[in-house]
């Protein structure tokens, strides 16, 4: 299985691979995300290491009925051959109504197929008020064309 954009990427592939993978975890669907990744993809998220596409979709599974009406946005950060660093943030709220935004850097590591084989992501929650949130548009599903990236300043 293949999936372009291929590395060696360029800034404008490696911001597409981005933006894909936010349209992906956006769709909040574990099988989905999963098949962007390698059969015996290793995983780090916050304390958390796995590998391999069954714990991808049960740790995803675990997330999202955990991150109500999540929304996320990626920005690419730097690009090299065959790895992609973005940053991120993300909006959720939780079964009482807390709202959070996630604020995180993840790394990735491609193959020659342009499935990523190593994933390692950096996350901080910030408790934050529903009227503070920035991230408004019907989800599940991508971020329109008119949301904003990150753009320079995440906080």
């Amino acid at each position: 299985m293949s999936r372009p954009p291929l590395p060696p990427f360029t800034r404008e592939t490696a911001a597409q691979k981005a933006r894909m993978a936010e349209d992906a975890w956006n769709s909040r669907d574990p099988v989905r995300v999963s098949l962007a990744y390698t059969e015996d993809s290793r995983w780090r998220n916050r304390s958390e290491v796995f590998q391999g596409r069954e714990a991808i979709v049960a740790f995803l599974t675990r997330k999202w009925e955990k991150e109500h009406d999540y929304r996320l946005i990626k920005d690419l950060w730097a690009f090299d051959e065959n790895r992609i660093a973005v940053r991120f943030q993300y909006e959720w709220h939780d079964a009482s109504g807390q709202w959070y935004r996630s604020y995180g850097n993840e790394q990735w590591e491609f193959d020659e197929h342009g499935l990523m084989r190593r994933r390692e992501a950096s996350i901080n929650d910030i408790m934050i008020a529903e009227k503070d949130r920035r991230f408004h548009w019907a989800a599940p599903g991508p971020r329109p064309a008119d949301v904003p990236g990150l753009g320079r300043d995440p906080f």
